[in-house]
C-alpha cells in the first residue's frame, strides 16, 4: 500500500486560501477517484474538492472552519501499490514522512493537537489549550472547543472572584476601595462565525482598508420606466416563468453607461489603472441571512430578458448554497438594489478590487414639479461609491448623469426587453 497526498488545489485567479466547511469522508472510509472528499468556502461560495485517487482515507490534516492556504496538504489516501508505480509510491511515502505536521503538539506526551487557526484564536483570547476539552478527530482541539471553553468558565471565575473579595473585606477599607471587581458581569450571547461570514468580513475589511471611498448621489424620476415594467411584468412572468425585476433593467442601463464611461469599469493596480474591456456586473443577493455577489458576464451584450433570467437563476442558487466559484469571479462593477429594504440612501462598500458600486434605492411616489405643475412621480436615488484613486468626482458625476438621463428619458415604445 502507498500513501498519496491530497493538496488544496488552486480554485481560481486571485484566491489564496479557502475555509473547510465540511468533510464528506472520514478516516477509514473508502473513496473513489474524483469522488468529493470535502467542501470548502471561498469568496462566499461552496466548492467540492475531489480525491485524485481511489483508496481509503488515511488522515485529515484540518478541521471544519480551518483556513487552508492553496497548495497545502489537506489529507492522505491509502492506495493499492503496484509494480509499475512502486518508485512513485516510495517517493510519496518519503514526502509523507518529511512533510511538516499541519497541527501543533503540546509539550507533554500525548498532548492534544490543534490547527494554526485554533492556535490563533486561543492566543487572541489568552486561552491555555491544555485546559480545553477536545472533541475533534483523533483528539484534536477545534474552534468550537475553544469557544465552548470561553463561554463556560465565566460563572466559575465570577464565583472565585466573589470569594477573594469576601476574604479581602477584612483587610483595610483602602484596599477594599482599591480592588473591588464586579461580580455580576454582562449578559451576552456568543455566535459562532460561519465560513461565509468570515469571507464577507475579510472582503469588507480589505476594501475599506485599501480603497479611499468617495460618495455621491443623484435623484432620478423613474416614472416612465415604472409604467413600462408595470405594463409587462404579469405577462412576462406567465410567459417566461421568472420575474421581470427592476434590477434587470438597472443592470442593463449600467452596462450601457459603462460603455460610455469605460474608466468606471476599471481597477487600481498600484503602478497603473486596469481598464476592463468586458463588462461583467456583480449583483448583490441576500439569502439565508448572508450576502452573495455573483456576476452577470458580458451584461452589455445581453437583453433585459436574458439578464432577468440569469438573476433569477443566480438567486435560486444562492438560496440553495449552490453558487460556484466561477459564478462569483470576474466582476468589474457592482450594482446593488436596496429597494426591497425600503432604503432611500446608502453608502455602498466597493467590491474590491473594482472601482465603483452603485446603490439603486427604493422607488418612492412623491409630489414633484413636473411640466409646469405638481404631479405624483416615481422617484429614486442612485448612490455611487467610487475608488478615488481611479476616479475623481467629475467622472462619477458624469456617469450618474448618463444613468439619470437614460432612466428619465426611458421610452417604452422603442425599448425592447427581448
Amino acid at each position: 500500500m502507498a500513501l498519496e497526498t491530497i493538496n488544496m488545489p488552486q480554485l481560481g485567479e486571485g484566491i489564496t486560501d479557502a475555509t473547510i466547511s465540511q468533510w464528506l469522508k472520514e478516516p477509514g472510509e473508502k473513496i473513489a477517484a474524483y469522488e468529493a472528499l470535502l467542501e470548502v468556502i471561498t469568496d462566499k461560495v461552496t466548492t467540492e474538492i475531489p480525491s485524485l485517487f481511489e483508496g481509503v482515507v488515511k488522515e485529515l490534516f484540518y478541521e471544519v472552519d480551518d483556513l487552508v492556504v492553496m497548495g497545502q496538504p489537506i489529507a492522505t489516501i491509502e492506495v493499492a501499490d503496484s509494480a509499475s508505480d512502486q518508485t512513485q509510491a516510495q517517493q510519496n511515502l518519503k514526502v509523507e514522512e518529511e512533510k511538516p505536521d499541519r497541527s501543533f503538539t503540546g509539550k507533554e506526551p500525548g498532548a492534544n493537537r490543534f490547527s494554526p487557526a485554533v492556535l490563533t484564536l486561543a492566543k487572541k483570547h489568552q486561552v491555555d489549550l491544555s485546559q480545553v476539552v477536545s472533541t475533534g478527530r483523533a483528539g484534536r482541539i477545534t474552534r468550537k472547543d475553544v469557544l465552548a471553553y470561553l463561554a463556560k468558565p465565566r460563572a466559575e471565575v465570577a464565583e472565585k472572584t466573589a470569594k477573594v473579595e469576601e476574604q479581602q473585606a477584612t483587610v483595610t477599607s483602602v484596599k477594599e476601595k482599591a480592588v473591588k471587581p464586579k461580580t455580576e458581569g454582562l449578559k451576552v450571547t456568543e455566535h459562532p462565525i460561519s465560513a461565509v461570514r468570515q469571507a464577507i468580513a475579510k472582503n469588507m475589511v480589505n476594501s475599506v482598508s485599501q480603497i479611499p471611498h468617495a460618495w455621491m448621489m443623484v435623484e432620478v424620476d423613474a416614472t416612465n420606466l415604472v409604467r413600462f415594467r408595470q405594463s409587462l411584468k404579469e405577462e412576462f412572468k406567465q410567459a417566461e416563468g421568472y420575474p421581470l425585476s427592476y434590477l434587470a433593467f438597472f443592470v442593463k442601463l449600467v452596462a450601457q453607461g459603462l460603455k460610455e464611461m469605460p474608466i468606471l469599469n476599471s481597477e487600481w493596480a498600484d503602478t497603473h489603472i486596469v481598464e476592463h474591456h468586458d463588462i461583467n456586473i456583480s449583483i448583490a443577493i441576500s439569502a439565508n441571512d448572508l450576502l452573495y455577489v455573483p456576476v452577470i458576464k458580458q451584461a452589455d451584450e445581453k437583453s433585459v430578458k436574458g439578464i432577468a433570467r440569469e438573476i433569477a437563476a443566480l438567486t435560486e442558487k444562492a438560496k440553495n448554497k449552490q453558487l460556484t466559484a466561477s459564478e462569483t469571479q470576474g466582476g468589474t462593477f457592482t450594482v446593488n438594489s436596496t429597494g426591497s429594504f425600503g432604503s432611500i440612501m446608502s453608502q455602498g462598500i466597493i467590491n474590491h478590487p473594482q472601482a465603483g458600486i452603485l446603490q439603486v434605492e427604493s422607488i418612492v411616489k412623491r409630489p414633484m414639479y413636473y411640466q409646469e405643475g405638481i404631479a405624483i412621480r416615481d422617484m429614486l436615488n442612485l448612490c455611487l461609491s467610487i475608488d478615488h484613486r481611479v476616479l475623481d468626482g467629475a467622472a462619477g458625476g458624469k456617469f450618474l448623469q448618463i444613468l439619470k438621463g437614460a432612466i428619465e428619458q426611458f421610452d417604452g415604445q422603442t425599448f425592447s426587453v427581448y
